[in-house]
């Protein structure tokens, strides 16, 4: 007979918390954040309640969690081996419409809507966790813009006197109102505009 091995708890452990995200971002994207709980992720996910409190201290830090594992997991699923990049092929216009394109995508997902507005909505309300929100999520993405921005302007392609951080609001900032507000739709369409005339708006010549 072959000596009997115990139970590997760390396998135990990452089963069970990828159980908890997939139950948190479920459960948010079908009764909406306000009406997600604790009990309702432990029971989602096969777990004690009391497990979820010994590893976060809301359903808010979970939530936060589990969305930042779901696109850690699409950027592997993509190749990506979970490091995310805007594309520099010397054509600023193209890379910017490439990513806000995604970026259109992602919002427009189900998978990711939901998450995204309740973390957005709950960071208003709680500080702590809006600057968790800032510091994890959006500052990262956010750098990427920065880098590609400045690879633009040491091409030429944009003036040296443009800060970049702002540069990027003007991209963003368009895509997000409209999101937020769901006045009117989020298109690629609608994505290609906004970069048309950012660029223009900087000087990076005439749109293409």
């Amino acid at each position: 007979m072959s000596p009997h091995k115990a139970p590997d708890s760390s396998r135990r452990s990452d089963r069970s918390r990828r159980a908890i995200y997939d139950a948190a971002l479920a459960l948010v994207g079908e009764a909406g954040y306000a009406r997600t709980t604790i009990e309702g992720i432990a029971a989602r996910a096969g777990v004690g309640k009391q497990t979820i409190y010994r590893w976060w201290p809301s359903k808010a830090a979970v939530l936060m969690e589990a969305f930042i594992d779901l696109g850690t997991r699409a950027a592997e699923e993509a190749g990506g081996g979970g490091d995310y990049a805007i594309p520099d092929t010397g054509d600023l216009a193209a890379d910017l419409k490439l990513v806000l394109r995604a970026t259109v995508d992602e919002l427009n997902d189900p998978v990711t809507e939901a998450p995204t507005r309740a973390l957005a909505a709950e960071g208003i309300i709680d500080p702590a966790l809006g600057a968790q929100f800032v510091e994890k999520l959006l500052d990262p993405q956010m750098q990427l813009y920065v880098t590609r921005l400045r690879s633009a302007q040491e091409a030429g392609e944009l003036r040296d006197d443009i800060d970049p951080r702002i540069a990027l609001e003007l991209l963003i900032a368009p895509l997000t109102h409209r999101w937020l507000l769901r006045t009117l739709p989020l298109t690629h369409a609608y994505a290609d505009a906004v970069v048309d005339h950012t660029l223009r708006g900087l000087g990076s010549g005439p749109m293409k």
